[in-house]
């Protein structure tokens, strides 16, 4: 076992090349909340095929397709974008990264086109850890952590995304980027 690595909110989790699990497999979590009793973070690289105007009601058409955030209450909708101050009521995570924020102005906005889907990122669901359990899987090696960027949650083809944070820490990492998802094309 490592020692536990140092973690925030604007951390970035990157699944090890080798996890099974299937939710967090190649995987890279925002983490927007890291306290003593839990964490809470989504997955900015697995890409639903429904659109958020679908899922939920009286919603402006929005062309953007949705991610799945996590395993955790997966009928919840959760949102980050990078309108800032824009959208009362939101957290900044990392420089150009905000989460949540007024409901019923995010709606507004979308409607007069003052956000638009480079903008913003949802989630359906969330990856939540409780008191320790996070401290505990970076311990046996599950994740690899790394910064927060703007451009990995904004820029990046989710596809890419795994591979990209890995090869931008450069060294080992940018070594472990290439190994195959399937292990058979290894």
């Amino acid at each position: 076992m490592k020692p536990a690595e140092t973690i925030q909110a604007g951390s970035l989790l990157i699944a090890e090349p080798f996890m099974l699990d299937p939710y967090f497999r190649r995987s890279v979590v925002l983490l927007c909340e890291h306290e003593d009793d839990s964490s809470l973070g989504f997955i900015i690289n697995k890409q639903l095929d429904v659109k958020v105007s679908d899922l939920i009601a009286d919603f402006p058409e929005f062309d953007q397709l949705v991610f799945y955030g996590g395993p955790v209450q997966t009928d919840t909708i959760h949102y980050i974008h990078n309108v800032g101050e824009l959208l009362e009521e939101s957290v900044m995570i990392a420089p150009g990264v905000f989460w949540g924020g007024s409901f019923e102005k995010l709606k507004f906005l979308i409607d007069k086109q003052l956000i638009l889907p480079d903008n913003i990122r949802f989630f359906v669901g969330y990856s939540g850890w409780s008191e320790g359990q996070l401290q505990e899987e970076l311990q046996y090696g599950s994740w690899i952590t790394g910064a927060a960027d703007a451009n990995y949650v904004f820029r990046f083809d989710p596809d890419k995304v795994w591979k990209s944070v890995l090869e931008h820490k450069g060294s080992t990492y940018s070594v472990i980027a290439q190994v195959p998802e399937s292990l058979t094309l290894n």
